[in-house]
């Protein structure tokens, strides 16, 4: 196997960090990371080197990044709170040990950073005016990033549309959709009827990165890519083949509680993040991958019944039913 270099993740047990983390290592990286509780870390990824520490402690994130040529940041405020009191310091001790280790920056970008004057493609170059406030605060993170990549950072943005994946905590397909732990019964669709909707297996996007950072020469300082994963031009046959790898065809597709949450989102923090998202379910969202595309040559692409599958299995929605192997199974796109 080809040996790659160091690479630090900061969020490696969430579902987004596990992913990239494993991807890494499949390519032959040395996977460090930073964690609280590390302890719990080794149980999740046995092979990686875990640290004791905080990201928003500049001296651990510092230390942990010593020899490191990638450093991802993938980690977030828990539970969508006092995201611009930790999301920003966060950040920055990021970019204070990248400049110290000469490592490479690697930040999973979102569609929130978007409004509706830039629907219904989404192109690297697209106008950034979001409606929400964590939105907004997405664009600031990304903004610091640019202007750190002229202090002499090396930066690689890949942006997705929504996340799910075996190993997913806040996702809408986990909070939303079905609910973990039980067999499927009911499906809840948070779309309109006929808006398209993208989805990001994340497999497959932890595998992307894991190919673009071996193309390195490629980059630019500041390089962005956008991430096609599932495009369903009406959101809700991704729901329809939810049920059907649930092996519960008729199962009802529910409208989602649009009423209760928004009546509710002034003194329910989830329900008030959920409400201003709302947008991005109510009009087709689609990114354009063609940039990622031309340096890869393709988009790894796992069918989308087996992503489900593993998906379910991972969130013990199909009982004692087994997963089948990923491994092998990510497919090419182009």
């Amino acid at each position: 196997m080809k040996q790659n270099g160091t690479a630090l993740i900061l969020g490696a047990t969430g579902g987004a960090g596990y992913e990239i983390a494993m991807a890494l290592r499949r390519h032959g990286w040395q996977v460090r990371a930073l964690s609280r509780r590390p302890e719990a870390g080794r149980r999740l990824i046995p092979e990686a080197d875990w640290l004791e520490g905080d990201a928003m402690n500049a001296a651990d994130v510092a230390e942990a990044a010593v020899s490191a040529d990638l450093i991802v940041h993938v980690v977030n405020p828990p539970g969508y709170r006092n995201w611009r009191g930790l999301a920003l310091p966060m950040l920055e001790n990021t970019i204070a040990a990248a400049k110290a280790s000469g490592a490479r920056i690697v930040f999973p970008g979102t569609v929130y950073n978007y409004g509706p004057d830039a629907f219904p493609l989404l192109r690297e170059d697209s106008p950034q005016h979001p409606r929400t406030r964590k939105g907004k605060i997405r664009v600031e993170m990304e903004d610091r990033l640019r202007r750190a990549s002229e202090e002499g950072v090396r930066v690689l943005i890949l942006r997705a549309g929504d996340f799910f994946g075996p190993v997913t905590g806040n996702s809408w397909l986990s909070q939303g959709m079905v609910k973990p732990g039980r067999p499927v019964r009911a499906v809840t669709h948070p779309g309109r009827r006929g808006a398209g909707h993208a989805w990001a297996y994340l497999p497959d996007f932890g595998e992307t990165i894991a190919r673009l950072v071996e193309k390195e020469a490629a980059l630019l300082p500041f390089s962005s890519f956008h991430f096609g994963g599932h495009w369903f031009a009406d959101g809700r046959e991704f729901a329809e083949r939810l049920r059907v790898v649930a092996g519960a065809p008729d199962a009802p597709i529910r409208r989602f509680p649009w009423e209760v949450v928004l009546a509710l989102s002034p003194v329910v923090r989830l329900f008030r993040e959920m409400a201003e998202m709302k947008y991005l379910w109510d009009v087709p969202v689609r990114l354009d991958n063609s940039r990622l595309v031309a340096l890869l040559g393709e988009e790894p692409h796992t069918p989308v019944d087996l992503a489900l599958r593993v998906t379910l299995q991972g969130m013990d929605c199909l009982g004692s039913q087994p997963s089948p192997p990923l491994e092998g199974k990510i497919m090419l796109r182009v």
